[in-house]
């Protein structure tokens, strides 16, 4: 009959699972809400705990250096005032003050100046400890150059040259030539050959010329030479060659006797020479240029 009320339609099981899930999952979406944000707050405070120790660990290193360069500065204005005092005797006291410079300062200051000078002092001295000193200061100024030498060398080439004195008493004013060496720094290969014109037993030193030249006669690569005499007050880091490639190269005394000499040369990148060595406005723009092109090709690489 027309009239009469149609009968409700029974519910399923999945109809009586709808009804109990749906206040369910308004409960799970306020779960998931307090949740999302919890680890978000979680992650804020690491995040800003992180940048809170960094910028504590940030102001402890810079009043450390801070400290650390106001007690350099008083050690050697201390010690510099010890050598320019006119009346100051004792010698002790003055080898003392430069191994003390040398040992702090020696990748900053030129001390050769002041290593001849104490050598020239204990020359002339009548103190029967002459003798100690000299060989104090001697192995302070070894001591330095192997230490500086095994540093470049682990960021550039050496090679290592012996020198007859009775071969070049022979060869006259034109010394005599060592065997070239090829070296590689940083993609730039280079020929360095060195000549040792003269020998000065007393002072300890060498005299030399290098000469850089490119290994293929490659124009855009200049040639360079340079004379200047090798003893051991030379530091590599502080007496080098400044090359057009912004490459340097130093000539080290590592033995002298009587009869021969042993000599180590060194080709690195500029930027481990001395601080006071700054770089030429040209060398920066071509590291720079240097550094784009490489990011470009790196980017086009990633990008085939």
């Amino acid at each position: 009959m027309t009239g009469m009320a149609e009968e409700p339609k029974k519910k399923d099981f999945w109809d009586k699972i709808a009804i109990v899930l749906h206040p369910l999952g308004g409960l799970l979406t306020a779960f998931a809400v307090a949740f999302v944000g919890m680890k978000g707050s979680q992650l804020l405070e690491r995040r800003q705990s992180v940048d809170t120790n960094a910028r504590l660990y940030s102001e402890l290193m810079s009043r450390r250096e801070e400290a650390e360069s106001s007690l350099r500065k008083d050690m050697f204005v201390s010690i510099i005032a010890s050598f320019l005092e006119p009346k100051g005797d004792d010698l002790s006291a003055k080898v003392l003050n430069l191994e003390l410079l040398a040992y702090n300062f020696h990748d900053s200051l030129n001390l050769k100046p002041l290593f001849l000078e104490m050598q020239r002092r204990l020359r002339k001295s009548a103190d029967p400890e002459r003798g100690d000193y000299l060989q104090r200061i001697n192995r302070v100024a070894r001591e330095i150059n192997a230490k500086q030498l095994f540093a470049l060398e682990g960021h550039g080439k050496s090679f290592r040259r012996s020198v007859d004195f009775e071969e070049l008493a022979a060869a006259g004013a034109g010394g005599i030539a060592l065997e070239p060496e090829t070296v590689t720094v940083r993609r730039e290969t280079t020929e360095v050959g060195l000549r040792v014109l003269k020998v000065d037993l007393e002072q300890q030193q060498l005299t030399v010329r290098m000469k850089v030249t490119s290994p293929d006669g490659r124009e855009e690569v200049p040639e360079s030479r340079a004379s200047f005499t090798v003893g051991f007050y030379d530091f590599p880091v502080i007496d080098n060659t400044r090359l057009p490639s912004g490459t340097r190269c130093a000539v080290t005394l590592s033995n002298i006797s009587p009869v021969a000499a042993d000599i180590t040369a060194v080709c690195f990148p500029g930027e481990y020479a001395s601080l006071k060595d700054r770089p030429y406005y040209d060398e920066v723009i071509q590291k720079l240029r240097e550094a784009n092109e490489a990011e470009k090709a790196s980017v086009e690489a990633e990008a085939l």
